[in-house]
């Protein structure tokens, strides 16, 4: 990909030893899109983010794990702000074309004297192929890095699509995920580029859930820097492009669930039959957000009495007595009607795998949407109780 710098360092914002510092640099000005949470609680970096993204244009990105700068007052803001001047002063372009992002602890303030220190050095050793040690550095409870590139051709040529993500926890996404950055070197505009970026977050971001909490930090940001020389021309082009980044985010969220803190199982839930799409999202989200189907999951239980009963109270419209229920390709429930023990066994089976399909048809109209999540487990809890300590 042309056009795109990293770095990854240790700042000493997180309490160990490791990287938690990170910069995308773009020798141009980019063409930018961004979503953001929409939690009315929000970080420092999304207020100045939502303001900056207005402009359309942005030339680097500047992250720090370890301290999420959110709940933070005034001086979050200033904060935020200063650090993006700072690094645009090591990079010698205007602030206004720095955005940055946090993630980590809510409430405490950032340690700006170490900010400030580290990012001479952050700029000075950036590097085209430094992007996993970008990667590494906005990690927190994450176990691995989660990084995806994508090479599409449209008319004018040829164009690659990279995009890097992290989260684990308090993963239930409106708009966006934890932190997520995508570059490419197309040339195409910053109102295209929003438009694309909206719709492959609905089809990948919008469709997962670890634990059903939605971030103050949540944040995707797109960089398209046009040196590939290839321009998108027409409709053509713009489905080839969409296609491309729904593919590259839809990889990263399932990255996201696949790593949720504590997960042991990465769980599809496809909801068909629906009289609406927003009937079957609706029943598809209820179930993929159920602490007891989460459970049951990381169990091996087919307990198909509470996917039924999630699917039930999800106010969408439901008739019991047609619905079937599938694990993978064992049939558990037919026309409302459970199967028996052999059944259970089988679908028992099948919950011992890593991954799982689960398929919900109401047979009550065409519509169909579909969820990803991830099981409880007991690590979930040893994680988040002691997250701070």
């Amino acid at each position: 990909m042309k056009g795109f710098k990293f770095n990854g360092i240790m700042a000493g914002i997180k309490k160990k030893d490791t990287l938690d510092f990170g910069i995308i640099f773009s020798e141009k000005p980019a063409a930018a899109a961004a979503l953001f949470t929409q939690n009315k609680v929000v970080a420092a970096p999304v207020i100045l983010g939502r303001e900056r993204i207005k402009s359309g244009l942005c030339q680097a990105i500047v992250v720090n794990s370890g301290n999420a700068n959110c709940f933070t007052g005034k001086q979050g803001v200033e904060d935020a702000n200063k650090t993006a001047a700072l690094a645009a002063k090591a990079l010698n372009i205007a602030p206004e074309l720095v955005m940055v992002s946090s993630t980590g602890v809510i409430g405490a303030p950032l340690p700006m004297d170490r900010i400030e220190q580290s990012i001479p050095d952050l700029v000075q050793t950036m590097d085209l192929d430094k992007i996993t040690s970008f990667a590494t550095s906005i990690l927190t409870t994450d176990t691995s890095v989660k990084m995806v590139t994508r090479e599409s051709r449209v008319k004018g040529g040829s164009f690659t699509i990279t995009g890097v993500a992290k989260g684990s926890g308090m993963i239930k996404p409106d708009m966006a995920t934890m932190l997520s950055f995508v570059m490419t070197d197309l040339d195409i505009s910053s109102l295209l580029l929003q438009s694309c970026l909206k719709k492959a977050c609905d089809r990948s971001f919008n469709r997962i859930c670890v634990d059903g909490d939605t971030s103050t930090n949540d944040t995707v940001i797109a960089l398209a820097n046009g040196l590939s020389h290839t321009v998108l021309e027409d409709s053509d082009d713009s489905f080839e492009f969409q296609q491309c980044l729904d593919e590259v985010l839809l990889e990263l969220s399932r990255m996201i669930v696949k790593d949720g803190e504590g997960a042991t199982k990465l769980v599809k839930i496809k909801v068909q039959g629906a009289v609406t799409g927003e009937d079957a999202l609706k029943i598809a989200e209820t179930i993929a957000q159920s602490n007891l189907v989460k459970t049951a999951i990381y169990g091996q239980d087919p307990n198909w009495g509470r996917i039924v009963a999630a699917a039930g109270r999800s106010g969408a419209a439901i008739n019991p007595e047609s619905l079937d229920l599938r694990f993978d390709d064992v049939s558990l429930v037919r026309d409302g009607v459970w199967q028996g023990k052999e059944a259970e066994a089988a679908a028992a089976k099948v919950m011992q795998e890593s991954e799982i399909e689960i398929v919900l048809d109401l047979k009550m109209g065409a519509a169909s949407d579909w969820y990803l999540f991830c099981d409880f487990s007991e690590e979930y809890v040893k994680i988040n109780a002691d997250y701070r300590s």
